[in-house]
């Protein structure tokens, strides 16, 4: 199963997510629900630094299926969007193939 955790000030800023395991829906490199959400993550790792500028520390362990994304300081309202897009693909992931494979939290911080 693949956990996804967002953290998130009283205030609702996000200070980081990370995303850890491989879903299992499939044999490797043929399970679409890990591709789909491995996607979905790197694509708004990559939008944050690449588009917006944004100053990110970021912890990866393939084998794992491990990425940590910890934002540095708040972030600009760009961001957001972005970080709340992610939340609305993962979500809807989650929904189609949730419980088994999938599962979103968020944490207060």
């Amino acid at each position: 199963m693949t956990n996804i955790t967002f953290h998130k000030t009283k205030a609702g800023e996000y200070r980081d997510f990370i995303c850890s395991g491989h879903a299992g829906f499939g044999s490797y490199g043929k399970d679409i629900v890990c591709a789909s959400i491995s996607i979905l993550v790197i694509n708004t790792i990559n939008s944050l630094e690449e588009i917006v500028h944004e100053k990110i520390t970021v912890d990866t362990d393939e084998k794992r299926g491990l990425i940590i994304c910890r934002f540095e300081k708040p972030l600009q309202e760009t961001s957001k969007v972005l970080v709340d897009s992610l939340v609305l693909g993962l979500s809807q992931i989650a929904a189609q193939y949730g419980g088994k494979y999938c599962k979103l939290e968020f944490e207060e911080v």
